[in-house]
């Protein structure tokens, strides 16, 4: 029983972290709610090392997402004709109020919320599966930007996931 309760507070604690690190990330990058490519980053925070166990497994350098992505907002100012080279504003402040996700980000929420019962705890392979499993939008762009195999990716956050929950 006491297993059980502590397996719940920790997933909770897993998921509050991933999420106001998505948030952060987010409000850097000057929106007010966190898209699939700030809970993927986030997921690269979380202290369980799952997500950059996937990515470096995978062959991929978990270090150059933020860069990756960050080209991804570039490309996409350029080609709607404006300056990407602009100076970056400072971060947005802390929104008030209840928590809420960019659409990219709700898909991410959703479906680690699908898979709840097949798993004790979030970790942040979970997070990865999720991401590389998208076909559009920032994240999988930035990836594929990477040269990350989407598909390789998503079946070593799997494996690895599972691993974490028979240990």
């Amino acid at each position: 029983m006491f297993q059980g309760l502590k397996s719940k507070l920790d997933d909770m604690g897993a998921v509050k972290r991933l999420c106001e690190r998505a948030e952060a990330y987010a409000l850097q990058d000057q929106q007010r709610q966190p898209g699939a490519e700030h809970f993927l980053l986030a997921a690269l925070d979380l202290p369980d090392g799952t997500a950059r166990h996937a990515f470096e497994q995978a062959g991929a350098e978990p270090d150059a997402l933020r860069a990756a992505i960050d080209q991804q907002y570039a490309d996409a100012l350029r080609g709607i004709g404006l300056i990407a080279e602009t100076p970056t504003a400072a971060p947005l402040p802390t929104p008030s109020g209840p928590y809420q996700a960019a659409a990219s980000g709700q898909a991410v929420m959703q479906a680690l919320a699908a898979t709840r019962k097949s798993h004790s705890s979030l970790l942040g392979a979970h997070v990865v599966a999720v991401v590389a499993d998208m076909s559009e939008g920032v994240a999988p762009r930035a990836l594929r930007a990477l040269g990350v195999d989407l598909a390789r990716l998503k079946s070593t956050a799997d494996a690895i996931a599972q691993a974490g929950h028979t240990r």
